[in-house]
């Protein structure tokens, strides 16, 4: 129990120590976008006007005082407040989160759906036409762009068949189209991961043995082979989980959604400095979290981790 602390305390010190090194990054690098005074103000604006707006802005202050003030907010978990929006950086992603994990819940549950019994038949039918067809419907999934995806689906049960909703939020409809546009490539490169992984469980000892005292061959494949295969898919589904509430932007951008990513192309056009930090740190963080759960996953399904 004492080694669990010691490599929790280990992964949560670098989780502070990365987002550390994000929001310095970030803090630097949002001002390569340009002055958002400019973007703010008419063209007709006065440079007394400008100077003003810079001042209650904070951005008038020595680029090193800013920067330290940003990070004692970061410790008050005041990420600033937005220059477009009038209102806390913070308070704007809480408000639009909701709508990110709905996708992200709706497309990853897609992605399981279809990953997990294409990679079991694939690996179990290895070399016959049944494994040949999944691959290559996996390979066309994993090469196709999701921008290109979305606006098809629209196309064809929008536009066409008005079967769903083209854009926008309000109902479970709304959700059908981005979910599948998001979780399409997800889903071909976890099943193509998941074939790989059983194919070489399949083939150990334990498998032949419980195969020879009689367990069925799907029980065999379920109960023994899939748990030993699940690591490198659950490593896999972790970083899609992150990426998946970090925001996709692409994905978010063509169906109108408004969820994190469609935000995050809000505050780089509007040049909101505080946005678009608070946004590239919250991103960081669900990264660093979400590998940190995948990590502790490892103990509970293999033994093995766990001894080590």
């Amino acid at each position: 129990m004492s080694g669990l602390w010691t490599f929790v305390g280990r992964r949560v010190g670098h989780t502070v120590l990365v987002l550390f090194c994000v929001a310095t990054v970030s803090f630097f690098i949002v001002r390569l976008a340009g002055d958002p005074v400019q973007q703010m103000l008419p063209p007709e604006a006065t440079a007394e006007q400008e100077a003003a707006l810079r001042a209650s802005l904070g951005l008038d202050r020595p680029l090193l005082d800013q920067y330290l003030s940003y990070l004692g907010g970061l410790l008050r978990l005041d990420f600033g407040q937005s220059v477009f929006f009038h209102r806390p950086a913070f308070g704007v992603i809480m408000e639009r989160l909701p709508l990110t994990v709905d996708l992200a819940v709706a497309a990853m549950a897609f992605t399981l759906v279809l990953a997990i019994p294409a990679g079991i038949v694939s690996a179990v039918r290895r070399g016959t036409a049944t494994d040949t067809s999944v691959m290559a419907s996996v390979l066309v999934g994993q090469s196709t762009p999701a921008f290109w995806v979305g606006i098809l689906l629209i196309l064809v049960f929008a536009v066409n068949l008005r079967w769903l909703p083209a854009s926008g939020t309000g109902s479970p409809a709304h959700l059908v189209l981005p979910a599948i546009t998001l979780g399409l490539y997800s889903a071909a490169m976890i099943a193509r991961l998941l074939r790989s992984s059983l194919i070489d469980v399949l083939g150990e000892d334990y498998i032949r043995t419980a195969r020879a005292k009689g367990l069925p061959g799907w029980r065999a494949v379920t109960s023994h082979g899939l748990r030993n295969a699940a690591l490198p898919v659950v490593t896999v589904v972790g970083l899609e989980v992150g990426s998946l509430l970090g925001g996709a932007i692409l994905t978010e951008q063509v169906f109108s959604w408004p969820g994190i990513g469609r935000l995050t192309v809000e505050a780089i056009t509007y040049r909101d400095y505080p946005l678009m930090q608070a946004t590239v740190l919250f991103l960081a963080a669900v990264f660093v979290l979400v590998n940190l759960i995948v990590d502790l996953s490892y103990a509970l399904l293999d033994p093995r981790v766990r001894l080590a």
